[in-house]
């Protein structure tokens, strides 16, 4: 019998999943900062859009998104926080080492190594979450470590335009990389594992995962509809930095207020009311897991589309505000769904199969197609082109709404209930 976890009557599930939110802000931020520095590296090598895009996306998306299931089931089997902090180390290592690129190609290769550390950061994050927290607090929980994606977001966009400003691009890199080593010591002290004999000594192999997620069609419907959702989002938060500098004509540091502003203030709200609305409505009926995504996405893409079509920045601001909180409210309500499709010591496997589908269509995709896109309509639009670009990957939320409204009724047959131990 599986030994029951601590969770509710103590304040460490909260230490731990404080660690798990500073490391998931890490994560984001390495990733952000490429954003925020497209003109500066642009200029310095040379780059087109279409490669920019490349950076961006397929080449951190690659290995990050085949990877992330091994290493998933390699937490299931051994310790989820020692996979976390190796992952930190790794991911950190070659963000700093961006910094001393040369080139195109080179700068690739780093991409693909921050790609291969990241892979084992999230799936292992949701597993402990969903050791250490009960069901009806688990979304909620999983809302909170969420909030690393727009304070990482917000910060790699901050971080990297005030380095960049005060000292060049490289710095930047460098800087932010050295920290995250510093961080991954300190994680493993703090964070450790729950007791967990069931999942250690008995583990399904990864072929009996799949078994059951591919009979689920409610696991193929939200995977693909948080890919079509994150097609547009990655490639919103790659490239809107480069639209602000185009068409606003406004500098870094401004770009860097203004557009962290947007990702601070709408991700963290956004984030954290999908978690709560699951919680609460989710007890009614589990259908909500994923009709609470389709309905801020059907709103968030009108909105986006008016903010890019505003002549004003103040104006595209507060238009821009409301689908920053709404297209990443979807975190809390899917990534919960799928801790359920599944037995307790599946987890971890079954995340990364689900964000295996979403990084690799979504991450690997997004800031290149919007860049492809871009260079292709240079030649008519000039600089607007990247505008257009953003308005055309905007229209994927819709894709993303009409998916989950189709994932609702198969979701509540294929929920699994947690055995009362």
């Amino acid at each position: 019998m599986a030994t029951k976890t601590p969770v509710t009557k103590s304040r460490y599930p909260a230490v731990v999943l404080a660690m798990l939110l500073l490391v998931y802000i890490f994560n984001f931020l390495d990733r952000q900062i490429l954003g925020i520095l497209v003109q500066p590296i642009k200029a310095d090598l040379g780059l087109t859009d279409t490669q920019l895009g490349a950076l961006g996306g397929i080449a951190f998306a690659m290995l990050y998104s085949t990877l992330a299931i091994p290493l998933a089931f390699l937490a299931d089997r051994t310790s989820r926080s020692w996979v976390i902090t190796a992952s930190l180390t790794v991911w950190s290592g070659f963000t700093a080492l961006c910094g001393i690129a040369t080139g195109f190609w080179q700068l690739f290769a780093f991409r693909l190594g921050v790609g291969v550390g990241e892979a084992g950061g999230v799936a292992p994050s949701y597993a402990l979450i969903a050791d250490y927290f009960p069901p009806e607090r688990r979304a909620r929980a999983l809302a909170i470590y969420s909030l690393g994606i727009p304070i990482g977001l917000a910060s790699g966009t901050l971080l990297g335009a005030y380095i960049a400003n005060h000292v060049d691009w490289r710095a930047a890199f460098l800087i932010v990389g050295l920290a995250g080593i510093v961080i991954a010591p300190i994680f493993r002290l703090v964070v450790k594992e729950p007791p967990r004999p069931t999942a250690i000594k008995g583990a399904a192999p990864i072929s009996a995962v799949f078994a059951i997620l591919a009979k689920k069609p409610s696991f193929w419907l939200m995977a693909f509809a948080a890919s079509m959702s994150s097609m547009a989002g990655y490639g919103l938060a790659f490239w809107v930095p480069s639209v602000l500098i185009r068409s606003f004509h406004f500098d870094l540091a401004t770009t860097s207020y203004y557009f962290g502003s947007l990702l601070l203030i709408g991700g963290v709200a956004g984030v954290f009311l999908g978690g709560v609305l699951a919680d609460r409505l989710g007890k009614i009926d589990r259908g909500f897991y994923a009709k609470l995504p389709a309905f801020a996405w059907l709103i968030t893409a009108p909105l986006f589309i008016a903010g890019f079509l505003s002549p004003s920045p103040v104006v595209a601001w507060a238009f821009f505000l409301i689908p920053n909180a709404l297209n990443i409210l979807w975190l809390g309500p899917l990534v919960t769904a799928v801790q359920h499709l599944v037995p307790a010591h599946m987890r971890a496997t079954a995340s990364a199969s689900f964000l295996f589908i979403n990084n690799l269509i979504g991450l690997g995709v997004g800031s290149w197609l919007m860049g492809r896109m871009s260079d292709y309509m240079t030649p008519q639009f000039g600089n607007e082109a990247l505008r257009y670009s953003a308005i055309i990957v905007v229209c994927f939320y819709f894709v993303a709404t009409l998916l989950a409204f189709l994932a609702i009724k198969p979701l509540r047959r294929d929920w699994v209930d947690e055995p009362v131990v």
